[in-house]
Formats: structure tokens, C-alpha cells, sequence
């Protein structure tokens, strides 16, 4: 098997094991927005994404390391677990102590022990799944995705369709379903026999704190750039208005989740094949793969978002939420751009370089909200969004060239991303209706054929099995 056919093979059993879980989430929304109202979902999603950042700073962001460290088999891999497990277990010892500030902030007042829970659970969880992974046990890392969501969903239909729970229902199902994950993997894959909690690798702990401490500010700079906005939404327009945008932000999160799926896989490519000789090529073709899907993923979602999608997904109080999609679904695309030029600092060991970049996003993000929210509404957030990450590829495009050339296809780019755009254009200031439908299904049309050529290319090079595929590069 070639590396892009491992890529390849990896990707689908990933996209077995977790598209059609995280599909099952999307066909729940209607069921959270009727038991949670506007506000509710508001307040949900940003006790998530606080809990999401402390998850990275409590821990160090040690599970990047396990991976990085757990792909490389010159490393006694008991060691790696059992040293990503005390830094989280630590980490979560002394977060309990400050546990009681959160309070203090009127947006998750009362909910800082609930908060404490699931970054408890989602750390724990966070190190078990990636180093599952790291040992190319892809098809039990899969697995447990699909038994996290089906878990998930069912314990949220018992706490908020049954128990009416609201907010504390939907936040300790998702912990609960975290904790059913260390379980089952701690049986599966007899975690409990690679722990060790004392005795494990100094200089090995010492290179993996190295390498994944840059990545905590760099999470926390994504955090600002990604879901920073959801807060200062609610800050300045509510609960409901942060809860309609929130519900906007599912719609690109779906196309995030195609790629991100493929990036799981890429990231364990992008590490073990960085010292092939031809890894400039693997790069290039790779990340025109990417592009192409990220293309064609995001002109579909914007062609059946107003027929299809909102009609189906949204209930009372969320029709208008179509208005911030475009914008968002921009910021994905070069968000997932950017993650993708990110693996090249994380295989190179460069992470203080990923970490420079995501600042000077962040500190843009920051300073567009404040400018933009307070002059032309919640659409503001968006557009910031989008400007941030714009921003962020363009550094890392010109930043990564001095550790791998990468050939990338601007003018093609630059084509796909105006079409994109035009289509934007049309969903959030054209009329609803015929007109409407007929030009985005043009372009959409347009936009699939300007990619057929470097999809079918894609299919050929991972059927090719000579020189392990780059003869065709």
C-alpha cells in the first residue's frame, strides 16, 4: 500500500467510523432548538467551546503530543500514554482549584462545576482516542466515535425529551457519552495495561511537553479566532441572538467535519512520510484534494441551504439564521486551508511558528468584532471571522515555503473562491424563490466542472500503486 493509498484507506474507515455519527447530531438539531429555544442553544454552545479551550490549556494540549510522539516507533508507546494521562490528570487537579472563578462570569454563572466535569471527562477521553490512533488502530478509534454519538444522542432524548433537563440535560449527555469512550477503550484496546503511573521516560515527557506546549496558545488564539465571537455576541445582543447565530455556525461546521475527517488521517501522514523524498509532491497533491472537496462541499451546502436545509433543521425563531452562513462557510474553507499548512510546522517541529500565525489572526478577530459588531450587527462576527482566517492562510502560505515547497494552483483558487462568493452574494440578498435557485445551481454546476479534472486525477493517484504513487506528481 502506497502512502496515498493508506491515505486514502485511512481517511474512509475514519469516515465510516464518523461522518455518519456526526451526520445522526445534524438530524437532531430540530430536536435541540424546539426542547432549548434560542436561548438555551445559546448558552450550550458557549459552555461547550469555554470548556473546549480549557480542555487544551489544562492539559498543555498533551494529546498532540501522544499523537505525534505515539506515530514515532522508536518510542516505547507505554511510556507516551501513560505520560499524556498524568499531564491531563495533573492538569485537572489543580484546574478544580480556580473551578469557583468561572462563576464570576454572568454568561456561565452556575454552571462551573458542570464545566469542570466535562473538561474532565473530555481530557481523559482526548488522550485515550488519539492514542488509539497514533497506534494505527484506526478501525477502534472509528468505533468509538460511532458509540460516543449514538451515546450522545440517546442520553440527550432521555435528559431533555424525557427529563426536560434543558442545558444541564444536553451538557452532562455529552459528558457522559465521554465517559462511556474511556471505557470502552479502556477494555478495547487494554488501555489499563499500557498505564504506568510512575517510572516513564523523563526525556521522552521533556520533548513531548516541547512540542506541545506552543500548541496551547495556538489553540487558544483558534479558539478566539473560531468561537470567540459567539461570546461577545451574546455580550452585547443576548442569549437569543448568539443562539440564532450558533445555529448558523452547524451549517459550516458540516462541511469542517468532511475535511476534518480527512485531516485526522492527513496529520498521521503528514508525520510519518516527513522525511520521504518526495514529500514536496505528496503535499501539493494532497492539499489539491483537498481543495477540490472543500470546493465543491461548500458551493452544495449554499445550493440547498435555503431550500432544504432551513426548512428542515431550523424551527421558530431560527429562519433567519441563513443570513450569517455564507460568510461562515468562507471562514471554514480557509480555515481547513489553514490547518492543512499547519501539519507542515507540526512535522517539522515549528509549532512557536503555527502559534505566530494564529496570533495575528486572533488579534485581528478581536479588533474586527469590536468594530464590527457595534456598526453593522451580528453579521460583523462573521465577516471578522472570515477576514481573520483569510489572513492566516495567507501568512502560512508565504511563512511554510521556508520548510517545504508546496505548488499550489492560484489562479484555479482564485476562480472557485469568486464563484463561491457570487453564490454567497445571491443566498443573503437575492429574494427567496426561483431566480434564486436557478443561478446558484449555475454555478454550482460551474464550480463542479472546474473541478471534475483534478477529482478524477485524484482517483487515479491513489490507484496507482508504481513508485508508490509519484510517478504521477
Amino acid at each position: 500500500m502506497n502512502k496515498y493509498q493508506k491515505l486514502a484507506s485511512n481517511t474512509i474507515v475514519l469516515a465510516i467510523g464518523q461522518f455518519g455519527s456526526k451526520l445522526l447530531v445534524y438530524f437532531m438539531l430540530k430536536f435541540y432548538t424546539s426542547m432549548l429555544g434560542t436561548a438555551g442553544f445559546g448558552d450550550v454552545n458557549n459552555i461547550i467551546n469555554a470548556s473546549a479551550l480549557l480542555i487544551s490549556v489544562v492539559t498543555l494540549s498533551i494529546s498532540e503530543g501522544v499523537l505525534r510522539y505515539g506515530l514515532d516507533k522508536g518510542n516505547n508507546r507505554k511510556h507516551v500514554f501513560s505520560i499524556g494521562i498524568n499531564i491531563a490528570v495533573i492538569g485537572l487537579v489543580v484546574f478544580a482549584a480556580f473551578v469557583p472563578l468561572i462563576g464570576f462570569i454572568e454568561m456561565l454563572e452556575g454552571y462551573q462545576w458542570l464545566m469542570f466535569m466535562y473538561v474532565c471527562t473530555g481530557s481523559i477521553k482526548g488522550v485515550c482516542s488519539i492514542y488509539v490512533r497514533s497506534q494505527g488502530r484506526v478501525k477502534l478509534y472509528a468505533i468509538d466515535g460511532i458509540i460516543t454519538t449514538v451515546s450522545n444522542v440517546l442520553l440527550n432524548l432521555l435528559f431533555l425529551g424525557v427529563f426536560e433537563m434543558g442545558v444541564l440535560g444536553y451538557v452532562l449527555s455529552v459528558s457522559l457519552a465521554d465517559l462511556v469512550s474511556i471505557v470502552f477503550l479502556s477494555f478495547t484496546a487494554k488501555l489499563y495495561k499500557d498505564y504506568r503511573p510512575l517510572g516513564n521516560d523523563k526525556m521522552l515527557r521533556s520533548a513531548m511537553l516541547r512540542y506541545s506546549i506552543p500548541l496551547m496558545p495556538t489553540t487558544i488564539m483558534w479558539w478566539i479566532i473560531n468561537v470567540s465571537d459567539t461570546f461577545m455576541v451574546t455580550a452585547i445582543y443576548g442569549s437569543d441572538a448568539n443562539g440564532v447565530y450558533s445555529f448558523a455556525y452547524k451549517f459550516p461546521n458540516l462541511a469542517s467535519i468532511v475535511v476534518g475527517i480527512f485531516l485526522q488521517a492527513w496529520h498521521m501522514s503528514a508525520i510519518t512520510e516527513r522525511n520521504s523524498r518526495t514529500i514536496s509532491n505528496f503535499y501539493s497533491n494532497v492539499f489539491s484534494m483537498m481543495q477540490t472537496v472543500m470546493f465543491i462541499a461548500v458551493a452544495g451546502i449554499m445550493l440547498v441551504l435555503r431550500p432544504i436545509i432551513m426548512p428542515f433543521f431550523g424551527s421558530e425563531g431560527f429562519e433567519f439564521a441563513y443570513f450569517y452562513v455564507p460568510c461562515l462557510l468562507g471562514a471554514v474553507l480557509f480555515q481547513c486551508s489553514s490547518n492543512f499548512m499547519g501539519s507542515i510546522y507540526e512535522a517539522s517541529n515549528k509549532t512557536t511558528h503555527s502559534f505566530a500565525s494564529s496570533l495575528i489572526g486572533a488579534v485581528t478577530n478581536i479588533i474586527l468584532n469590536l468594530i464590527l459588531l457595534n456598526t453593522i450587527g451580528v453579521i460583523g462576527a462573521a465577516i471578522a471571522t472570515l477576514a481573520s482566517y483569510i489572513i492566516v492562510f495567507i501568512y502560512r502560505v508565504i511563512d511554510t515555503k521556508k520548510y517545504l515547497y508546496m505548488k499550489i494552483d492560484y489562479r484555479k483558487t482564485l476562480i472557485n473562491l469568486a464563484l463561491i462568493a457570487a453564490m454567497g452574494v445571491s443566498v443573503m440578498f437575492m429574494e427567496y424563490g426561483l431566480w434564486q435557485n436557478l443561478i446558484n445551481c449555475i454555478l454550482f454546476i460551474v464550480i463542479v466542472a472546474i473541478n471534475f479534472r483534478a477529482a478524477l486525477d485524484a482517483v487515479k493517484l491513489f490507484l496507482n500503486k508504481k513508485r508508490g504513487g509519484d510517478n504521477s506528481a
